[in-house]
């Protein structure tokens, strides 16, 4: 092997951020998810698409480890994650949930501080750089004026704002998140979007989970498809936004047009099929 191919390799090792194979789970020996594969370079975004009961959700808490008895393997940063202490694999990962209605007892900023528990050392107090960094992420996600406010007194496009604020402050290079932008206005959409844009920008590497097909389309560097636990399409955005793809994941037709500002092919449904209104 030549040297400029070592380092070739090399390099890619090194820019892989997260890589599962064969990633399977079961629930009372039902498959959620079978065989599952994928990988994620630094810095890039991935939107987990799919209908209900696709896997999508089960994924992210297999590669977050909230389920642990997934098989197959996962390597974050080169590193196996079934051997990382739930500290190390903190400062490497953080994770935003669905939005499921419980809201913490804190105020936005004790919930903030909470994202930096992996830098902290036990029965410590948090340093000036731990406060700097909830500063910071506070200032980032633009919710300084609620930093003394009940979480359960805000919105939920507020409180969203301070769940990816808490994941800021955790300072890991990988953010997971779960439908981050679902039951949210459009106005709360926009900023939620701008915050997962700008994170990238500096460098954070995502996987995010979503029902917005155009969403995934616009936001993301690669698309991963699942139906019944099984991977339908792995690739970029010009690949799954293909007819006989769609019908693939979907099992129905959609029509196609161009962003006007992007030229980005988007897509809406086929309100002709099934024998809709005015067909001829």
């Amino acid at each position: 092997m030549s040297e400029r191919s070592a380092r070739g390799i090399l390099f890619a090792d090194i820019c892989e951020m997260i890589k599962a194979q064969n990633l399977s789970y079961r629930i009372e020996g039902k498959p959620i998810l079978e065989s599952v594969s994928l990988v994620l370079g630094r810095g890039e975004r991935m939107s987990v698409v799919g209908p209900n009961g696709a896997g999508k959700s089960t994924l992210l808490k297999c590669l977050a480890r909230i389920y642990q008895a997934a098989e197959g393997e996962i390597e974050i940063d080169g590193r196996k994650q079934r051997a990382l202490s739930q500290r190390e694999l903190a400062k490497l990962m953080s994770y935003i949930p669905q939005a499921d209605g419980f809201v913490p007892p804190y105020t936005v900023a004790q919930f903030v501080l909470m994202g930096r528990y992996p830098h902290l050392s036990p029965f410590s107090t948090p340093s000036a750089e731990d406060r700097e960094a909830v500063d910071r992420a506070m200032s980032w996600t633009g919710i300084e004026e609620f930093s003394a406010r009940r979480l359960d007194s805000l919105s939920g496009g507020e409180r969203q704002k301070v769940f990816i604020a808490a994941a800021f402050a955790q300072d890991a290079p990988l953010l997971l998140l779960d439908e981050p932008t679902t039951f949210l206005d459009p106005k709360h959409q926009d900023e939620v979007r701008e915050l997962l844009v700008a994170a990238q920008a500096r460098g954070t590497s995502m996987i995010a989970v979503t029902h917005d097909l155009n969403e995934a389309v616009l936001g993301s560097d690669k698309i991963l498809a699942l139906n019944h636990g099984r991977e339908v399409y792995q690739g970029d955005v010009a690949g799954f936004m293909q007819a006989e793809v769609l019908q693939a994941v979907y099992g129905k037709s959609f029509v196609f047009v161009d962003h006007p500002q992007n030229g980005r092919r988007m897509m809406l449904p086929n309100v002709m099929e099934g024998g809709g209104c005015g067909e001829k």
